[in-house]
């Protein structure tokens, strides 16, 4: 049976600080520029979750698409929608709320509901130009 990849968009607006709190100020300056701001900054966050697979002989799915939607809604909108990375997720209590680590976070939520049988790989835009990708290597 073919292997095909399905792809869910999504959004949402989260607010984050890039610095660690053991650095000094000059030097979470240097490293993380205006991501840094001590009053935060925020993103318009677009998220891609890809779902690979062989087609379902049966419905002819990889994966039905509005079980997708709503693992998507549930796990992620409805948790990082307009909320403060480094103050209201307890993941981001002690990891920098980069993209680069924000993926991960998403595709380990994702990945706890969706059959092991799927590929599972995540694109995450933090700005139209800058994203990051991830499928759990």
């Amino acid at each position: 049976m073919p292997k095909v990849t399905v792809h869910r968009k999504a959004h949402f607006n989260s607010a984050h600080r890039l610095y660690r709190k053991e650095w000094a100020d000059e030097k979470n300056s240097q490293v993380f520029g205006k991501c840094n701001n001590p009053y935060y900054h925020g993103h318009n966050y677009e998220l891609i979750v890809s779902v690979k697979g062989e087609i379902d002989p049966e419905t002819g799915f990889v994966m039905d698409l509005s079980i997708l939607r709503g693992l998507i809604k549930s796990e992620i909108e409805d948790y990082f929608d307009h909320k403060n990375l480094n103050i209201e997720l307890e993941e981001f209590k002690d990891l920098n709320p980069t993209a680069e680590n924000i993926s991960v976070v998403i595709y380990n939520k994702l990945r706890e509901k969706i059959s092991q049988d799927l590929e599972l790989s995540i694109k995450l835009y933090e700005t139209p130009r800058n994203f990051v990708t991830y499928s759990g290597e």
